[in-house]
């Protein structure tokens, strides 16, 4: 080959080199439209056209061969040939083929992939209503898309993990199934479960149902009446509030290991009890019962006795030579209370108090065990400081005629008698 001929050939392909054709591709939904570009950096006037999977020309230049009104031109110029496709469906789906008439020719290839959304996702349940505690099972289907869907799932604002199958019709189309297991509890009922199918074609694709939970009934005893220490001669009034799904039916009232008092009235979900004595001390209990199962609550009654208006000693105090003794004031009723999973009616907390008969009882054996102590105390000083007297009688005054006979027969008068000693107190 002679050397201006290979310098021609050089030049020749850094000129093809320096034609660059570049195209894109494409995802379009089934019905929308598809752009497609074929672009041409540093074109030499080289003719441009467009062609289909099949190899038949769509555009020649600016000329449509193909007679498919679908494709329409949108720009034609020496850099770029750019065509639109109306109405996509699976059918046009392939590879389209850009090329730039060179020697040798240059082809780029522009692959069209129509995307088709699922139906609308359809949620089944495995029953109607879930009695707490229990297994549900929950099924969400998506049905006929290109690509396969996703679905996730949602229960309230936790996302919960499902079992997802994929399956692939014979038009080369898929059908998503996920299948979602829990547990359910009473704080269920009435929260959203959302099936979300993730979707290139759609956003914000989902299904919702609502859970429907049964669970047996929560009771609870409100005292209505009265405030503070249920006391002896007073009415009282205990209210039943039970809430349960489906709602309770009945709720009665016993007293446990006893029979209800005799003034006990029972209206609805009440317990009315009038004047109250020590004799209806005891656990009161309620039972509520629906479909599910039943439940109860307790009340534990102490009845106190009735507020008295006798003053109450404080503080006596007495006063001997040698002791004082001082008695305490007298202290609240210091019964222990105790509600462990009952209400106790000794656990007022801020109710008023008032001092027992076997306090008063107490304080009154105190003085008098004080006053006791008292005179044995005032006895036993005044032996100590006990007085002494004497008295002289002469000797052989039994013998004398009188007294002066007696003084004149004495013997020493006075220093010689026998002294006496008498004792007073």
């Amino acid at each position: 080959m002679a050397p201006w001929q290979t310098e021609l050939n050089k030049c020749h392909m850094l000129q093809i080199q320096s034609q660059n054709l570049v195209t894109d591709n494409v995802e379009v939904v089934e019905g929308e439209v598809a752009v497609i570009s074929c672009r041409v950096k540093n074109n030499d006037d080289s003719v441009i056209q467009l062609l289909n999977p099949n190899r038949q020309t769509i555009y020649f230049r600016d000329v449509r061969p193909l007679k498919d009104a679908r494709f329409q031109l949108v720009n034609f110029s020496d850099n770029e040939l750019r065509v639109c496709l109306s109405n996509v469906s699976l059918s046009d789906e392939g590879r389209y083929v850009c090329q730039l008439y060179t020697d040798p020719p240059q082809e780029a290839y522009a692959d069209i992939t129509v995307l088709i959304p699922p139906g609308n996702p359809i949620i089944e349940s495995r029953e109607g209503q879930v009695i707490e505690g229990n297994e549900t099972e929950m099924t969400c289907t998506a049905m006929g898309s290109k690509p396969a869907a996703t679905i996730r799932w949602m229960k309230g604002d936790k996302e919960l993990q499902g079992i997802s199958k994929v399956e692939e019709t014979y038009d080369h189309m898929f059908t998503v199934t996920s299948q979602l297991r829990f547990i359910v509890t009473k704080e269920d009922d009435g929260v959203p479960v959302v099936c979300i199918v993730d979707h290139p074609a759609v956003k914000d694709f989902q299904a919702l149902t609502y859970l429907v939970v049964h669970y047996k009934p929560e009771v609870k005893i409100i005292v209505e009446f009265p405030d503070g220490l249920p006391r002896e001669g007073q009415n009282m009034e205990l209210s039943c509030q039970a809430k349960g799904k489906p709602h309770p039916q009945q709720i009665s009232w016993v007293k446990v290991d006893d029979d209800l008092p005799s003034h006990a009235l029972i209206t609805g979900t009440d317990l009315y009890i009038e004047n109250l004595n020590k004799t209806y001390n005891g656990t009161y209990r309620c039972f509520a019962a629906n479909s599910v199962g039943e439940s109860y609550d307790d009340y534990i009654l102490y009845v106190y006795d009735a507020p008295t208006t006798t003053p109450i000693p404080t503080t006596a105090t007495t006063t001997i030579p040698t002791t004082t003794i001082s008695l305490p004031e007298a202290t609240a009723d210091t019964t222990p209370s105790a509600e462990p999973a009952a209400h106790d009616s000794r656990a007022g907390e801020g109710a008023p108090r008032a001092v027992d008969h076997a306090v008063i009882g107490g304080v009154v054996a105190v003085v008098v065990f004080a006053m006791l102590c008292l005179l044995i105390i005032l006895g036993r000083y005044f032996a100590r400081h006990k007085g002494t007297y004497f008295t002289h009688e002469a000797k052989g005054a039994d013998d004398a005629a009188d007294a002066d006979t007696a003084i004149i027969n004495a013997e020493g008068g006075h220093n010689n008698s026998d002294e006496k000693k008498e004792y007073y107190i």
